[in-house]
């Protein structure tokens, strides 16, 4: 009963609102992740793992049926190419996080190569960089989601950008942890390994309204922006959570959830959307 009201209502907000809502949920799964560290030394790599493969089952999902799908369509309505919309836009998401990847790779290397005492505090750093690197374009995702639902286009439901925050929110939660315990074992106290854990995914909110205003007030670039969107989506799952999942000794079971994501995410977009 509680839960259908605080549906309704989150249902009858602005896709802006909806979107900052959103974006805090998905930081909150970072806060709970860094919050391990209060607990645990190291987490279970089992549960990591099953949270990683189901959360690129739901991305991957996503990417067309929320993102590329509805991109090609407004594309179409709006008498664009679509084939040359989405793909300057798909590749460009995926391109942005690659050079993202060489840049902190360079500063990791010099990082290395340096001698100084700092030396383990300042790969830490570049750990929170890279986080929050990949965190950024994950909250411009949930706003173009939930912005995209305002203009009624198939596959664009309020359902579904909730299914998609859900999946960005899950492979969020060993993000935190794994800035938060690297942190502890460098010597920092638990509530400060926490609280810099923690603040690794504050910036999904913040890109969250940008991406979901971006939508509404500049009709034309939504094609694109969703295109990209998409591209930076497969990404992050071709180059982190599929490989990061499959170190598992159980690999087909985790591949197995990487299934059940993908399922319930297309279940949703096209039964339900």
């Amino acid at each position: 009963m509680v839960i259908d009201i605080l549906l309704d209502m989150f249902f009858n907000l602005n896709p802006v609102v909806q979107a900052l809502v959103a974006g805090i949920f998905t930081w909150s799964f970072t806060l709970l992740g860094a919050a391990i560290v209060f607990f645990f030394k190291k987490v279970n790599k089992n549960v990591m793992d099953a949270l990683l493969g189901f959360s690129a089952g739901v991305m991957v999902s996503a990417s067309f049926w929320s993102l590329l799908n509805p991109a090609i369509e407004m594309a179409e309505e709006l008498k664009m190419l679509p084939w040359l919309v989405v793909f300057i836009g798909f590749v460009g998401g995926g391109l942005l996080l690659f050079l993202g990847d060489k840049f902190y790779a360079q500063l990791a290397k010099k990082m290395v190569q340096s001698q100084d005492k700092d030396n383990k505090k300042k790969r830490c750093m570049m750990l929170i960089f890279s986080i929050v690197l990949h965190n950024i374009p994950e909250g411009l995702v949930v706003g173009f989601a939930f912005g995209a639902a305002s203009y009624g286009i198939s596959g664009t439901t309020v359902l579904s950008a909730i299914t998609l925050a859900l999946g960005i929110g899950l492979q969020n939660f060993p993000e935190g942890s794994a800035v938060s315990l690297p942190l502890r074992r460098e010597g920092y106290s638990r509530k400060k390994a926490f609280f810099i854990g923690q603040l690794s995914g504050i910036v999904e909110p913040i890109a969250a309204v940008i991406g979901a205003i971006l939508v509404l007030k500049i009709q034309i670039l939504l094609p694109f922006m969703l295109s990209f969107a998409a591209g930076a989506m497969i990404y992050v799952v071709v180059e982190e959570l599929i490989p990061e999942s499959q170190t598992n000794k159980k690999k087909d079971l985790m591949a197995l959830f990487t299934l059940i994501g993908f399922s319930i995410m297309m279940i949703l977009d096209v039964a339900l959307g």
